[in-house]
């Protein structure tokens, strides 16, 4: 989505957040991908806030040396693909009249004011048709993806200031799906969990597409802070506190004092899923997932807040669905492979992101 050229030239995946900002960049060799280059650089509060660039020069300089200060091998292009902020984005799957191709453009655009929350003059807009539902061909479903204009143009003229030249822009919860599922189709729908820190982003794959997304303020740092407030340290203390008790330590005091910490962020959490998993299996029973059976069968975890030790067996006891860490490398190593040399499986759970905008630079290069 989002794309900038048709010629496509090998690129790296360039995943830019409030805090900090991911690199990936892979190589084909034999039918195989390989992790030649990555990095994961801070950023300092104000750069970006909520996915808006606040501190342009400041942001550049640090894109600008990006190729200096990778591990790996040098990275060796400066053709990005590069993540847009979800927080930002409007995703979703609507349904049109069957009609010829050529009409379906001009159709999703009339469409789209129906859905989109801005002007359709104040954001670009971009659209892939989804496969036919088995038993519902008298529609089209079509995935419907929207981002305002002066935030594209801000990213966009951020990455051609440092020398960068972005191939395509993309929404974080499609390259999410790129990463963790398999060979990118599913037999019944997963719902994607995104933990980092500033935000939790939420999205539905079913069958072979993202389906809907969404975003809410709930991270890793509010686990940080409601430890710091329950301990009376400060932030880098908790975040050790956090790192040795997580969820599973309720029979020790301070992992008891820990737990009870984490419930009412993890409650708003759970209650979040909730609602959303209501929201798509009630939609699921109209058509709108090409897959037989609507209801989600399976979370997948990832995002830096994903490591949390029993998060994953908290919630599919809260939720009585099976949750699991996502694998960042299901579509880049063999089947059985979690991790590489370079990057320990709990710290990849953060690259997710860049790794599947990595996979979509190989993948549509035509070197």
């Amino acid at each position: 989505m989002f794309d900038f050229l048709t010629l496509k030239p090998q690129a790296f995946g360039l995943d830019i957040s409030d805090l900090s900002i991911k690199v990936a960049r892979l190589k084909k060799r034999g039918g195989r991908y390989r992790l030649a280059s990555f990095g994961e650089f801070p950023l300092q509060q104000g750069i970006i806030e909520n996915g808006e660039i606040k501190k342009e020069e400041a942001l550049i300089d640090i894109l600008g040396n990006l190729q200096k200060h990778t591990k790996g091998t040098r990275l060796d292009t400066a053709y990005v693909i590069a993540s847009l902020p979800e927080e930002k984005a409007f995703l979703q799957v609507i349904q049109l009249p069957l009609m010829k191709k050529e009409e379906l453009k001009q159709a999703v655009l009339v469409e789209a004011e129906n859905y989109i929350p801005y002007s359709v003059e104040t954001v670009y807009i971009d659209y892939a048709l989804l496969p036919l539902a088995p038993n519902n061909s008298n529609h089209l479903d079509v995935l419907l993806a929207s981002l305002p204009r002066e935030i594209v143009d801000s990213y966009v003229a951020a990455l051609r200031k440092a020398r960068l030249t972005p191939l395509a822009f993309e929404i974080e919860s499609l390259a999410i799906a790129r990463a963790l599922i398999k060979k990118e189709t599913i037999p019944y729908p997963y719902l994607l969990i995104d933990v980092g820190a500033t935000r939790a982003s939420f999205s539905v794959f079913a069958g072979s597409s993202l389906k809907f997304t969404s975003s809410i303020p709930i991270s890793a740092v509010q686990f940080t802070r409601a430890i710091a407030k329950s301990f009376a340290v400060d932030e880098k203390e908790a975040e050790e506190i956090k790192k040795r008790y997580g969820l599973s330590a309720k029979d020790h005091p301070d992992g008891k004092r820990v737990f009870d910490a984490l419930v009412p962020v993890l409650t708003d959490l759970v209650e979040q899923m909730e609602k959303y998993i209501d929201y798509y299996e009630s939609h699921a029973k109209n058509g709108y997932s090409s897959v037989k059976e609507g209801k989600i069968k399976k979370v997948l975890l990832c995002g830096g807040g994903a490591v949390l030790r029993g998060f994953p067996e908290f919630l599919s006891q809260q939720l009585r669905i099976d949750v699991e860490l996502g694998n960042p490398w299901a579509n880049i190593l063999p089947e059985v492979t979690r991790e590489v040399p370079q990057i320990p499986y709990e710290e990849s759970l953060r690259y997710v992101t860049a790794l599947g905008l990595a996979i979509r630079g190989v993948q549509s290069s035509r070197e």
